[in-house]
């Protein structure tokens, strides 16, 4: 990976960009310890002041969350899924790849998703804290509620039952929560104003033919130099 300098936000300078074929690390914290529990390895489609889109390609090694017996998280019911231990484990994304888009400063990063033949699906907002850059990719902290947007701009919340039993079981704190609704409002009012990404073409992007999938490093929770600072 190509070192850069570290920076806290989206909109870093222009020697802060990554070139496009590029390839990161879009990661997420454990929402109960500041461990690292989601890491994709992406390639960078564009990195500019005002937006960072990355693709996860078919076939992309990732890790992710298990409970300490192998079992899915999402297998567990609702009531001990956030309370039974936890561990990662390694997986192949077997999807038709996802097109990760994030502007600086957002608590929402806007997903793509295709089914096969290139037939657009839906736009999929997923509510986080602002994303934080360091030099090998970003990192940021899962908020649990989401949105699916269609290709017809009807939208619906998701996942409302998960984010509840968060709160429920402490972890998101009320301040905490409000704030992520308060986000997921915003992210209403930029879809049915239609406003970016949403109105920017991006359903009709393709990846370069010759980008190979990116492969997870050995060291894909290693803690960058100026979070320890």
């Amino acid at each position: 990976m190509t070192e850069h300098v570290d920076v806290r936000s989206n909109g870093g300078t222009a020697k802060d960009r990554w070139a496009p074929g590029e390839q990161i690390l879009w990661r997420y914290r454990d929402n109960a310890s500041p461990h690292i529990h989601i890491c994709r390895p992406v390639t960078v489609v564009q990195d500019t002041a005002d937006l960072l889109a990355v693709w996860m390609a078919p076939g992309t090694e990732c890790v992710k969350p298990v409970l300490s017996d192998g079992t899915s998280v999402h297998q567990e019911p609702l009531a001990t899924r956030y309370t039974k231990p936890r561990t990662t484990t390694t997986s192949q994304w077997f999807g038709t790849g996802v097109l990760k888009l994030a502007r600086p400063g957002d608590p929402w990063s806007v997903w793509l998703f295709w089914d096969r033949g290139w037939q657009f699906r839906n736009w999929y907002v997923n509510l986080e804290e602002p994303q934080v850059r360091w030099a090998g990719g970003v990192d940021s902290l899962d908020h649990f509620l989401d949105i699916a947007v269609g290709p017809d701009r009807r939208w619906q919340w998701l996942d409302e039952d998960e984010f509840a039993e968060a709160r429920r079981v402490g972890l998101l704190d009320e301040r905490t929560a409000k704030g992520v609704r308060e986000a997921g409002n915003a992210a209403v009012r930029q879809i049915e104003s239609w406003g970016a990404p949403f109105a920017d073409g991006w359903e009709n992007w393709r990846p370069e033919s010759g980008w190979a999938v990116p492969a997870l490093p050995d060291d894909w929770d290693r803690t960058p130099a100026h979070m320890t600072t």
